[in-house]
C-alpha cells in the first residue's frame, strides 16, 4: 500500500509504503460501528441518579380512605404511578456502561478506519511534524500553509513545544500513535502521520 507524502505546503512530494494489513483493508461498516460504540459507551459515566419509592420525600399517611370514593386504592404518595413518587427501576450512580471487545476486532476496526481515510483521500503523511517554540501561531501558520483547518495529526515525537502550541486550536488534536481512537479518527476530516508514527501503528495494530 502506497501513501501519499505531503509537503509543508500540501502538495503530494512522494509516496510512503505501508502495510496492507493496516491500510489496504475492506471497509466493514458493521465492525466499525461496533468499535466505534464501545469506545463512546466505555468512556460512558454513571453520573444519573433517580430515586425508589424508599428514597423520595413523602407522607406515609394514607392519601384517601380505603372504600367509598370511588379512585382506586391507595396506601402512600410514594407509589410510582403518583406523580412525585418514586421510579420502579431508577437510574444508580453505579450504572455499568462499558462494552467488551475483543484485541482483534478493535485492531480490524481501527485498521479499516484507516484503510477507508486513505482510499478516500483524507490520510497523508508527512517527514515530520514539529514547532521551534510553545506558540500556537506556529501550528496555526503551519497547518494554514498546507490547506488544512481541522485535523488529527499522529506523531511519534510530541514534545512539550508541540502540546502547548496545539492545545488552544479547537480544531486541531494531536496525539501519538498509542492514543490515537477510533472516534477521532472518523470525527476529523483530515489525518496528518509523521513517518514514525506509520512505523509505531504497524508494529501495534497490523
Amino acid at each position: 500500500m502506497e501513501l501519499k507524502l505531503i509537503n509543508d505546503q500540501g502538495q503530494d512530494s512522494a509516496t510512503v509504503s505501508a502495510s496492507d494489513t493496516l491500510f489496504g483493508r475492506d471497509f466493514n461498516e458493521a465492525l466499525v460501528h461496533q468499535v466505534v460504540v464501545a469506545y463512546q459507551a466505555n468512556a460512558r459515566s454513571g453520573n444519573r441518579k433517580q430515586k425508589d419509592r424508599e428514597e423520595v420525600h413523602h407522607s406515609t399517611k394514607k392519601p384517601f380512605k380505603q372504600k367509598g370514593t370511588g379512585r382506586a386504592r391507595a396506601g402512600m404518595t410514594s407509589s410510582p404511578l403518583w406523580r412525585g413518587g418514586g421510579r420502579i427501576f431508577p437510574n444508580s450512580p453505579e450504572e455499568n456502561f462499558s462494552q467488551k471487545v475483543n484485541r482483534k476486532m478493535y485492531r480490524a476496526g481501527v485498521a479499516a478506519i484507516l484503510s477507508q481515510l486513505a482510499r478516500e483521500g483524507r490520510l497523508a503523511v508527512v517527514d515530520n511534524f514539529l514547532v521551534e517554540a510553545p506558540k500556537t501561531k506556529l501550528v496555526a501558520q503551519k497547518l494554514k500553509g498546507m490547506g488544512i483547518d481541522s485535523v488529527l495529526v499522529i506523531t511519534d515525537n510530541l514534545d512539550d513545544n508541540l502540546l502547548l502550541a496545539a492545545r488552544n486550536l479547537p480544531n486541531v488534536l494531536i496525539v501519538e500513535p498509542q492514543e490515537a481512537d477510533p472516534v477521532s479518527l472518523i470525527r476529523f476530516p483530515r489525518v496528518l502521520m509523521t513517518k514514525g508514527a506509520v512505523t509505531k501503528m504497524e508494529e501495534m495494530l497490523a
